[in-house]
């Protein structure tokens, strides 16, 4: 904990946000030689048409679904996904910022109440006593540390929801994706060919035509 008080007032926002963008993109490009291409690509000497195998549907799962999983439980998607070691991962990134969070607003209301009772002259102790180790801290110093701690726990709040909808992105844009690949058997062929052309005037103009095959 004394190493994240240390470093943790310099993660901005826009830090943070970034180290999360970055994760994801990481998690991603590991799988990215696991993806399995289902397209079948076939041509004609006038324009080429793709089709979609539909067996897609039911050998993966819907994006949606994996999505609302997600939403509900954190993790799920990611079972659904077949990538059970991204739980741990979603987990303890929600468990360290929550226990954090909660490490924050105890130090906060310490020093709001060691603060409150040091300037108020009625003595009600309406935000508890003072703790001992905030005794002798100067108003100041007191008010200072209060205003830090709370914008550093409001801060914590944002990120675990921003952590939380992480979890959440991954599940869907995985499972989107899943079912590409880019490995190295994939190959292109082409090929050059010739045939007739009819021009308006009913005579015919030969010309040459260019394939491309993917497999």
């Amino acid at each position: 904990m004394r190493i994240l008080n240390e470093y943790w007032p310099y993660l901005t926002p826009s830090k943070f946000i970034s180290i999360l963008v970055f994760f994801l993109f990481l998690t991603h490009v590991a799988e990215a030689q696991n993806f399995h291409l289902r397209h079948n690509y076939s041509f004609t000497s006038s324009a080429y048409s793709v089709k979609q195998d539909t067996s897609l549907k039911s050998e993966f799962p819907d994006p949606k679904s994996v999505m609302r999983q997600s939403l509900i439980i954190p993790g799920w998607g990611q079972i659904t996904n077949k990538q059970a070691w991204k739980v741990p991962i979603v987990y303890g990134l929600l468990g360290g910022l929550t226990y954090y969070s909660v490490y924050l607003t105890k130090q906060y209301h310490d020093y709001r109440a060691a603060y409150y009772n040091l300037v108020d002259i009625s003595g009600d102790l309406r935000f508890g006593p003072t703790p001992g180790y905030l005794v002798n801290q100067s108003a100041s110093s007191l008010q200072s540390n209060r205003n830090f701690l709370r914008n550093r726990r409001d801060f914590i709040y944002v990120t675990i929801g921003l952590a939380y909808m992480l979890n959440v992105v991954d599940a869907y844009v995985y499972a989107h994706f899943r079912s590409f690949d880019v490995s190295d058997d994939l190959s292109v062929r082409p090929g050059v060919g010739s045939e007739h052309l009819l021009a308006s005037n009913m005579t015919t103009i030969p010309v040459i035509r260019l394939k491309l095959s993917i497999k």
